[in-house]
This record gives C-alpha cells, sequence and structure tokens, in this order.
C-alpha cells in the first residue's frame, strides 16, 4: 500500500488539517469539488462567514450585502470563503411578549452555531456578521471557543427616523406609548411615531446594546477601526466589510487568534469604552461570559474598578442627545479611545486582528476630541468624572446588580415596594396610572433561571419614562434592561428569585433603599424576618420543561456570571 502523505492546511504552529492525499482523501475532496473547487483551491485557506442575516428584523435584513462583500474580500485575498448561516432574535419585536425570554438564548445558539460549524468543517478562521443585540456577544464566544483567526464584522447602526422636527429612533415609540396612556401625546402622534421611528436596514440608532456591543469590539481590536459606528445603509460599510476579510486572512498566515486578542487588559479596554460612551447595561453580562469563554478572570467587581477611574466623555441616547451616526461623524470610537489612551486610561499595547498594538492604530489621532462637536467630550469637560453602571450590592444583591446612576436629579431613593412576578401586570399597572412617585417596583422570577432567559424590561421603563415617572419612581428585577432604557433602574439583581434570592422575599409595602452614593440596594427589613420568609418560601415550578428554554433555565449561571451554560 502506497504511503498516505498528509497535506497541512493550517500554519505550522496552529492545529492541522487532516486532509490527505491518496485513496483516503477522495470521499473528503470530492465533496468540495461538487461545490466547484478545484486542485489549487485546497492549498488556498478556508474561511467560514457566519451570516445572520434574516427578514426577521431591520437591524438583520440589510446584512446580505455585508456577508457578500465579505465573500469578495476573502476570495481577493486568496481564500475560500464558506458560508453558513447563524439565528437573530429582534429584541425590539419581543420585547414586551414571551418571545423577549428567548434573546438571551439565541446568544448560547449563535455561540453553538459558530463553535459547531468552524469546528466541525476544521475552518481555517471565520467572518462573523451579525446586527442584533445577541449576535454580537453570541459571535465572539463561538470565536473565542473555535480560536481560530476571526474578525467581527457588525450589520451598522440604522439612520434616525424624523418627525415634527425630532429625531427618533426604537426607544421613542415606547416612550410614546407611556405618553399616550398618560394624555400627553394623540393616538395619531403616537401612530406616526410608530411609523416614522426606523426607516430602513440597521440596529437600534442610540448607543444601546448593539452598538454598545460593536463599541467595544473596537475597542477589543477584534473589528477594524470606525466599523462600529457606521450606518447600514452606507457605502462605507460595504468596503469595511471587503476589507475586514482580507485583514482576516492576513491574520490566518500570521496565526493571530481570539485568544490572543480577548486578554484581561483588552477586556478592560472595551469595558472603559463602554463607561466613556455611556453603554448599556447588558455589557455587563455580555463580557462576564465573553471573559469566561476566553478562559481570562475578571468578575462583576472589575466593572466597579473601571467605573470609578473612567469619565463619561459622550452625549449619547438614551440619557444624552446623539445617535451613533452622530458620534461617527465626531470622530467614532478611534477618536474616544484616543483620548483615553492620551489619558492613561488605556492599555496601548494590546493586540489587534490586524497585527498592530491599539497604540499604533491610534497613533494619528488626535489627543483630543474636535472643538466643533459636542458629541465627544475632553476629558477635562466630561459630562461626568466617573462612569455610569454601578454595581450595587446589599441584602438584596450580595452578589451584585447592575444600575445605570448618571444623569440622575436623585440617584438616592427609599420607598414602598409594589411587588410584580411577571412584567405584563407591571406594564399593566403603570398604564392604569397605578404607580406614582416614590414607589419602587420590584418585578422579580425574571432572571437566567426564573424567567427563563432574563428578559429585558423596555416597556415598563419606556412607559414610566412617558408619563414623567422616569426619575421619581424605582424599580429593580432579576431580570435584565434593555440598552435603551434609563432611569432609577436597577437590574440582573443576584441570587434571582428563582433560587431564593433576597428579592424573592419582598412583599408588598416593604421600604427599598437605592443608594447609588454608597452602592446599595438594601430591603429595610430585619435579617430575622428575612429569614423566617426564607423558611416559607416554595421554589415555583419550572415555566418550561421541554426545549430550549427548559435546558437554558437548567444550565444557567447566575446573572453575576454572565448567565453562561458551561460555568461546571
Amino acid at each position: 500500500m502506497s504511503e498516505t502523505k498528509v497535506i497541512p492546511l493550517r500554519p505550522a504552529n496552529s492545529r492541522s488539517r487532516n486532509i490527505t492525499e491518496g485513496k483516503s482523501r477522495a470521499p473528503n475532496r470530492s465533496m468540495y469539488y461538487a461545490m466547484g473547487y478545484e486542485a489549487d483551491d485546497f492549498k488556498k485557506p478556508m474561511v467560514g462567514v457566519a451570516n445572520g442575516h434574516s427578514t426577521i428584523t431591520p437591524c438583520n435584513s440589510g446584512l446580505q450585502k455585508l456577508a457578500d462583500a465579505a465573500i469578495a474580500g476573502i476570495e481577493e485575498a486568496g481564500g475560500n470563503a464558506q458560508v453558513f448561516g447563524t439565528p437573530t432574535i429582534s429584541d425590539g419585536m419581543a420585547m414586551g411578549t414571551e418571545g423577549m425570554k428567548y434573546s438571551l438564548v439565541s446568544r448560547e445558539v449563535i455561540s453553538d452555531c459558530i463553535e459547531t460549524c468552524v469546528q466541525g468543517q476544521w475552518m481555517d478562521g471565520v467572518v462573523v456578521v451579525g446586527g442584533c443585540d445577541k449576535n454580537m456577544p453570541g459571535g465572539l464566544m463561538g470565536m473565542l471557543r473555535a480560536n481560530v483567526p476571526a474578525i467581527y464584522v457588525y450589520g451598522g447602526t440604522i439612520l434616525p427616523g424624523h418627525y415634527q422636527g425630532k429625531d427618533l429612533n426604537i426607544v421613542s415609540v415606547f416612550e410614546a406609548v407611556g405618553e399616550n396612556a398618560a394624555g400627553k401625546l394623540s393616538d395619531a402622534d403616537l401612530l406616526e411615531i410608530e411609523r416614522r421611528a426606523i426607516p430602513g436596514t440597521g440596529s437600534c440608532g442610540g448607543m444601546y446594546t448593539a452598538n454598545t456591543m460593536s463599541s467595544a469590539f473596537e475597542a477589543l481590536g477584534i473589528s477594524l477601526p470606525y466599523s462600529s459606528t457606521m450606518a447600514n445603509p452606507h457605502d462605507e460599510k460595504l468596503n469595511s466589510a471587503r476589507e475586514s476579510a482580507k485583514v482576516l486572512v492576513e491574520a490566518i498566515k500570521k496565526d493571530i487568534k481570539p485568544r490572543d486578542i480577548v486578554t484581561r487588559k483588552s477586556i478592560e479596554n472595551a469595558v472603559a469604552v463602554i463607561m466613556a460612551i455611556g453603554g448599556s447595561t447588558n455589557a455587563v453580562l455580555h463580557f462576564l461570559a465573553i471573559a469566561h469563554a476566553a478562559e481570562v478572570e475578571w468578575t462583576i467587581d472589575d466593572f466597579e474598578r473601571v467605573r470609578v477611574k473612567t469619565p463619561v466623555l459622550c452625549d449619547l441616547k438614551p440619557s444624552g442627545k446623539y445617535l451613533a451616526v452622530d458620534l461617527h461623524l465626531a470622530g467614532g470610537i478611534p477618536q474616544v479611545m484616543k483620548t483615553l489612551l492620551a489619558a492613561g486610561l488605556l492599555h496601548g499595547d494590546c493586540l489587534t486582528i490586524s497585527g498592530q498594538s491599539i497604540a499604533e492604530v491610534l497613533k494619528d489621532i488626535p489627543d483630543a476630541p474636535r472643538a466643533d462637536q459636542d458629541v465627544i467630550r475632553p476629558i477635562e469637560r466630561p459630562m461626568y468624572a466617573q462612569g455610569h453602571l454601578a454595581i450595587l450590592k446589599g441584602n438584596l444583591s450580595p452578589e451584585g446588580a447592575v444600575a445605570k446612576i448618571t444623569g440622575l436629579k436623585n440617584p438616592v431613593m427609599t420607598g414602598p415596594a409594589r411587588v410584580f412576578d411577571d412584567e405584563q401586570s407591571a406594564l399593566t399597572a403603570i398604564l392604569a396610572n397605578k404607580i406614582v412617585p416614590g414607589d419602587v417596583m420590584v418585578l422579580r422570577y425574571l432572571g437566567p433561571k426564573g424567567g427563563p432567559g432574563m428578559p429585558e424590561m423596555l416597556a415598563p421603563t419606556g412607559a414610566l419614562v412617558g408619563q414623567g415617572l422616569g426619575e421619581s419612581v424605582g424599580l429593580i428585577t432579576d431580570g435584565r434592561f434593555s440598552g435603551g432604557t434609563w432611569g432609577m433602574v436597577v437590574g440582573h439583581v443576584a441570587p434571582e428569585a428563582a433560587v431564593g434570592g433576597t428579592i424573592a422575599f419582598i412583599q408588598e409595602g416593604d421600604s427599598i433603599t437605592i443608594d447609588s452614593h454608597q452602592l446599595l440596594l438594601q430591603l429595610n427589613v430585619s435579617e430575622a424576618e428575612i429569614a423566617r420568609r426564607r423558611a416559607n418560601w416554595t421554589a415555583p415550578a419550572p415555566r418550561y420543561t421541554r426545549g430550549v428554554q427548559a435546558k437554558f433555565a437548567f444550565n444557567a449561571s447566575t446573572a453575576s456570571k454572565g448567565a453562561v451554560l458551561d460555568n461546571y
């Protein structure tokens, strides 16, 4: 029998591909020939394109052109593109419904899809193309698990809608519902805002979760400079996708892998940028999960460590004035990063997918933002001296809870609990004007296990803001908030109600304190009384006993560890 020769299709310091010459190779290569491959193609890197295109949501309905551009870039750079799909759930469409419980679940499904295809097909690298919120953490987690050279291509932000001289975005609709319920907005105006808020393709336009995560990925160095704030309809987004693919092929040659890029120092850079841009509370949950996938030591307390030394530099929605497209015109994430780097608040030696360091990427960016704009503030004149995402602890959240604490007139309140075991009854109470200033709403059994899936509470918080109660009513939950949420709100309360966290023992009328100055979330009830209630508490039956929700509820870790499914 003739000797079989192994053809290495990976760099020598990476894992080798088991495609062989001789008779044993025939079934393996025959399937490639069926797709139009020729003999010389087997000398080229096999590059996956994880395509999140779908017509489910405007966030993802503009992705096919970017996937096509990435395919063209791979082929121009001498690679073979292998395209496979990843799913998505539209948070904006699912919000306030049972479907919202599938949003965080989709993060895990997306990461599983990417790991499965890249590993199962032994790809040499992968371009991940995604848009809606969970596409990004899910995509990066899959990239980190597979750990072959990889780059993220964000689908791009949406352009603003317009009505009566005002810019609109998705949160405008949720707040308009509250205004309408309060008699401040006519039915006709509500309908016009609904029709005009989303003018085309792209992800929600403020510094909500999608744009927060894309910005953080640029800060990590796993995406190209400026790519995180480009608008989906613009040609520069196509050009960036094509260039991203070419950069990846070079990274394959250099064997630059995701775990070389995503380190403790680069995560600290990403979190500093999240603080500087006023990003979403969801970034806390997702970066805990990303660090877990990268096997990097990073805890919920690290966010607080970065927060206290990082100012908020950008005036962006939901609590500010501007959208991601405005940030892009003002200099984008590179300008934010250079401002932080010049102030000694970034690690300039972190590696990027291009092979350059962060400092090398930013060397031609001015140390200070341009004076002709006010989207990005100079370091000596920030929006706020410290970051906005605080970790609150106390007897209600010994593992931690997440709050946006900047921009509030009164970041401290104590009030009576208004307790709800589901989101819908809470929203009904708000719209029926049964919630009054000084109340602290408690929405529970909505955590990773209890929801299950830790749904977002944009409908209740948007309604509170619309009714003018955003700063006078507190809201705490073991669920999550949309990146578009602002106000006196605290989420990710851990341990959650479903596993016997203290939030499960709150009774109607109990006194609760939210104190952003002391980073305190406290149930003002004696420890003896809490112990008595705990002894009388019975865990609720699972809401789902089959399928993906049941699997998620059974496996999900606490929110303080990212709600990951493989924390064994």
